[in-house]
């Protein structure tokens, strides 16, 4: 009889005696694997959400100073019109929109 080694892996502990044996006898030989399950979650399932939290926050900041950066540039838009047209009179009545650094 020729010698084989089990198929798969099989834990040290297991006599080789007792493997050909249950070979030779056609026996079932049955390997029970103890795992232990990973403690806690994975990092993973925080990471995900931390991710989505940052960018959306980083979205909302941008978004802000977008709007901030255009509100400045409508009031000195305004401002400069105001300056160049002078005063404005509607009905005899005149108004001056700004005031000139003269």
């Amino acid at each position: 009889m020729s010698h084989r080694d089990p198929p798969g892996i099989i834990a040290p502990h297991i006599p080789a005696d007792a493997y050909r044996r249950a070979e030779a006898t056609g026996a079932p030989v049955v390997i029970v694997v103890h795992t232990t399950e990973p403690a806690g979650r994975p990092l993973r399932h925080y990471l995900i959400p931390l991710a989505v939290a940052g960018a959306s926050a980083i979205g909302i900041f941008a978004t802000v100073a977008a709007f901030l950066a255009l509100l400045d540039f409508a009031a000195h838009t305004a401002v400069q019109i105001a300056a160049t047209t002078g005063p404005l009179s509607i009905g005899g009545i005149s108004l001056k929109l700004a005031r000139s650094k003269h």
